[in-house]
């Protein structure tokens, strides 16, 4: 089975604003076969600069666009297939967009060989050790205690058993925070899971002393209290920290992540479409499994990328937790036609070949760029 055709698709709504949320603009991949098979992915990136990757024609060795490098290869063992990417593409690579639009071909190739084989992705990354994986919904802060307090009780209007708050407001004033913090505790309850998502906002010193007042609302997790680049900074609140820390929605490849498990980060947050495929992200549960640390996707974006994380920790034997975004964009809610839904706070797992995921052909065409 020879790649024939790769389409790098732009999706992007009329109106973007300058919000932390990647439902409004994405780069859908397809990847179309002599055998009449086509394996669609996502990038979750900056579109533009991401379609140019694939787009790029070729040029001297290890800088080539991803379409050259990809038409004509077969596709039969799709580690082996990012390895080459990843090689020939460094010279402008190795991190950044080049390994984002990576992620999008790789997603898209499990999907095929799935597909080719009959399968399910999950029985391809190593058996399916469940049919559903719980959600935990994920919301921007409100403006004030009392929105976040309304968000709250809508995840347990949905069946949800575990819900995360970040951004917005929260950083700047630690009495704020902690109101807002124990409005979403009030309204949860002791029986469902808190997490807080700090949106690097503060130094180590800030983050310890947030995490010691954050302590007695018995959360989670505190995400990305720091600059994901202060990687000295992680090492020392993860020794110091009452609660664990979260990180890892900015990195990519595998030798990212296990230098933040060196560092000690407690849970680590690839996303699939982002980190460089469902190929990192397999690598990156196998050393959490083995280092007892934990993974949980990073998910906020569109129905592939919740499709791929989804069948990522079917195949982890601890993955029993996804995240479940929430936002009403077409994107999120329409793009895939059988989009995953929340069942009694559950996602199930997509049961057919590949992905088990189909594109509704009219949200494609009303937002292509």
């Amino acid at each position: 089975m020879k790649i024939t055709e790769i389409e790098p698709i732009h999706l992007r709504l009329p109106n973007v604003e300058d919000l932390p949320d990647g439902t409004l603009d994405v780069l859908v991949v397809r990847i179309h076969t002599d055998a009449g098979l086509t394996g669609i992915g996502e990038v979750t990136s900056q579109s533009y600069v991401c379609k140019a990757i694939f787009e790029a024609p070729r040029s001297a060795q290890r800088r080539h666009g991803l379409n050259q490098l990809l038409i004509g290869r077969d596709v039969t063992d799709v580690e082996s297939l990012w390895e080459y990417l990843y090689y020939q593409t460094n010279r402008f690579g190795r991190r950044g967009a080049a390994i984002h639009a990576i992620s999008g071909a790789d997603i898209a190739l499990w999907d095929l060989v799935g597909k080719a084989q009959g399968k399910p992705v999950f029985e391809l990354l190593g058996g399916g050790r469940r049919d559903t994986v719980r959600a935990y919904a994920s919301y921007l802060f409100g403006d004030t205690p009392e929105e976040t307090a309304a968000l709250a009780a809508e995840a347990v209007s949905l069946g949800l058993t575990a819900a995360k708050f970040g951004w917005g407001p929260l950083g700047e004033d630690p009495d704020v925070d902690v109101a807002h913090i124990r409005a979403a505790r009030e309204v949860l309850g002791d029986q469902r899971d808190l997490m807080v998502d700090a949106g690097h906002a503060w130094d180590f010193e800030t983050a310890l002393d947030r995490a010691r007042r954050f302590e007695p609302f018995g959360i989670d997790w505190l995400e990305e209290p720091l600059s994901q680049d202060d990687r000295k900074g992680y090492a020392q609140l993860c020794a110091a920290s009452p609660v664990p820390i979260a990180a890892g929605e900015g990195d990519v490849t595998h030798w990212d992540f296990e230098d933040l498990i060196e560092r000690g980060v407690h849970v680590i947050q690839p996303d699939v479409a982002f980190c460089g495929g469902l190929t990192v992200c397999r690598r990156v549960s196998e050393m959490t499994e083995r280092l007892g640390r934990r993974a949980v996707p990073h998910c906020f974006s569109t129905g592939i990328n919740l499709a791929a994380s989804l069948h990522w920790m079917a195949a982890t034997p601890s993955g029993d937790l996804v995240e479940y975004c929430l936002r009403p964009s077409p994107l999120m809610r329409k793009l895939v036609a059988n989009l995953p839904p929340l069942v009694d706070g559950r996602v199930p797992v997509p049961q057919g070949p590949g992905l088990g995921i189909e594109l509704d052909e009219a949200i494609v065409e009303q937002y292509r760029v």
